[in-house]
């Protein structure tokens, strides 16, 4: 009798909680809609204050932006596999005969520009062809989304990357001022990478170059500009001419928990790596500063020891597998590419 009581006079008390939760609840959704909702002034006001654009022609414009649905979806985490692709794997993808012969065509097709880029920059031929082919199937697939619109959903209705996709939007359309492009009619990539050579708006405005000097960067159809602007994109990540890029190593059994647990980044000494268990036998300085590499192959486990130009690389997408697809991809369109001179 008195557990009934107690329960009695304690289901009013949870039910004013409950509305109490509820209320709150509502006017958080309703604060985070308004949020969403003059996000986007928020932005035009940014443009008009900041860089000069007329807040009639920036609403219109963003008016006419599409949100695509597919885009968020396409841009939604997935769960991920309980493995990731081993990079055997992996590699097939990119490392194929019909790749290599394409890159070879390319490579044949724009040998002038590539030898230009290669005399400015220092960037060998076949690392901008590689990038080239991994990136875009060397220009074929270079994206079929508006710019505008993947920008545009992406910075005001996709809550996870917001700030990242307004700052390139942002850039997207001080360079299309800038270049005198509309902005309505450049295609790319659903995450808004543009071009040849997959550019983000922010990687445009640093990097491209106009390369065959008609007085505009064009690197969406104009191979010279994309050649020129990649192989300047390595420059400014510090890219060192004549210098390794990546060799393999042997590793003491005991040591390799520690060495997988080290940066992602080349700033171990060959010594200190030396020093940790690494078995290098290279001719590189001890001083060379490096980072441990380890990728999956169909024997086992291999190391590699990466130096700063296969960083260099990963800087157009931060993964080990994908440095190393572009690097093996280049040294076969190399060797493949002597032969037939």
């Amino acid at each position: 009798m008195n557990n009934m009581r107690f329960l009695i006079t304690l289901k009013p008390l949870l039910m004013r909680y409950f509305r109490f939760f509820l209320l709150i609840g509502l006017l958080l959704c309703g604060f985070s809609a308004t949020a969403k909702m003059i996000s986007s002034d928020i932005f035009i006001d940014d443009m008009v204050n900041q860089h000069g654009f007329d807040r009639y022609y920036l609403t219109q414009l963003l008016d006419k932006a599409k949100v695509r649905k597919k885009i968020i979806k396409l841009m939604s985490p997935r769960p991920r596999p309980r493995k990731a692709k081993p990079w055997y794997r992996y590699r097939k993808i990119f490392l194929n005969d019909k790749r290599i012969k394409k890159g070879i065509k390319f490579w044949q097709k724009n040998a002038r520009a590539l030898r230009q880029a290669e005399a400015t920059y220092g960037v060998p031929a076949e690392f901008i062809v590689a990038i080239i082919g991994v990136e875009t199937y060397y220009g074929t697939n270079k994206g079929h989304f508006s710019v505008l619109d993947a920008l545009v959903t992406l910075s005001f209705h996709y809550a996870r990357r917001a700030d990242f996709f307004r700052s390139e939007l942002e850039h997207y359309l001080l360079l299309t001022r800038d270049e005198g492009m509309d902005p309505l009619v450049k295609k790319g990539s659903y995450a808004g990478a543009m071009g040849i050579g997959q550019f983000m708006p922010s990687s445009f405005r640093r990097y491209a170059v106009d390369f065959d000097g008609d007085g505009k960067r064009n690197i969406w159809t104009n191979n010279t500009d994309a050649i020129g602007s990649v192989a300047n994109y390595f420059y400014e990540h510090g890219w060192q001419t004549g210098q390794s890029v990546i060799v393999a190593t042997q590793v003491r059994p005991n040591a390799i928990e520690g060495l997988l647990g080290l940066k992602f980044k080349p700033q171990y000494t060959l010594q200190k790596l030396k020093q940790k268990g690494l078995l290098y036998q290279g001719d590189e300085p001890k001083s060379t500063l490096s980072m441990f590499i380890d990728l999956e192959t169909e024997l086992g486990t291999a190391y590699w020891v990466g130096f700063q130009n296969y960083y260099v690389i990963t800087r157009y997408n931060r993964s080990k597998r994908y440095a190393m697809a572009v690097y093996q991809l280049a040294q076969e369109i190399s060797r493949r590419y002597a032969q037939i001179r």
